[in-house]
C-alpha cells in the first residue's frame, strides 16, 4: 500500500476530538479541492502486515484512515487484521467511492466535497462549510448519526472569522448539526 505517513496524536475534529488515534494517511486522491490542507501525494510502499505492526506499536486503540481519499486503497484484509489487534477502526472519506462490502468499518466519517454520496452507511457527516451562501440543502436526506459543521481555514484569519460566525449561526439555527473545529490546529499538534 502506499502509505503517506502513519503517526500518533489527538484527534483534532469531528465527534471523536480529543481522542488518542493512530492516523494512517494513505497516499492519492480522486478529487482536487482548493481548500485541502493535506499533503497526501507522497508516499512508502508498506505491506498490510507492516503498517498494522506499526500501528500496533502505539497505546491506544483508536485508527483513523484518512488521505487523501483512502478508500482508493483501502482493503478488508486490512481492517480485518487491525480488528484482530483489538483496534477500533474509523475511516475518513470524501464518499465519492462505496467501502467494499467486506470491510467492517466500526466508524464511517464522510466528509463530502461533491454533492454525490456513494456510501451506504455514514455514521458522521461532517461537511466542510466555507460561506453562508453554501448550499446545505444537499445534505437534507444524508442519514447519519452525527452532522458535524466545520468551519473552513482558508488561512485568512479575517476570513477565517467570518466563515466560523456563519457557521455557527448555522448550527443555532439547525439544531442537528454541531460545531466541529480543528482544534489540532488550535493547540498545534499533528
Amino acid at each position: 500500500m502506499r502509505v503517506n505517513e502513519i503517526f500518533y496524536s489527538l484527534q483534532g475534529e469531528g465527534y471523536f476530538t480529543g481522542t488518542p488515534a493512530v492516523f494512517l494517511r494513505l497516499a492519492g486522491c480522486n478529487l482536487s479541492c482548493s481548500f485541502c490542507d493535506t499533503e497526501h501525494e507522497p508516499f512508502t510502499e508498506m505491506t498490510e502486515e507492516e503498517i498494522v505492526c506499526s500501528i500496533s506499536s502505539y497505546p491506544t486503540s483508536h485508527v483513523v484512515i484518512t488521505g487523501g481519499e483512502p478508500t482508493l486503497q483501502l482493503t478488508s484484509s486490512l481492517v480485518d487484521m487491525l480488528h484482530d489487534k483489538g483496534k477500533f477502526v474509523q475511516i475518513e472519506t470524501n464518499g465519492t467511492m462505496p467501502l467494499l462490502e467486506a470491510c467492517h468499518i466500526d466508524w464511517v466519517t464522510c466528509s463530502p466535497k461533491r454533492s454525490t454520496i456513494s456510501l451506504k452507511h455514514i455514521d458522521e457527516l461532517k461537511v466542510v462549510y466555507q460561506d453562508a451562501a453554501q448550499d446545505m440543502d444537499i445534505y437534507a436526506n444524508v442519514e447519519a448519526t452525527v452532522y458535524s459543521l466545520q468551519p473552513c481555514d482558508t488561512g485568512n484569519k479575517a476570513h477565517n472569522e467570518t466563515i466560523l460566525r456563519a457557521a455557527i449561526d448555522y448550527c443555532l439555527a439547525h439544531p442537528k448539526w454541531r460545531l466541529s473545529l480543528q482544534t489540532h490546529k488550535m493547540i498545534d499538534v499533528k
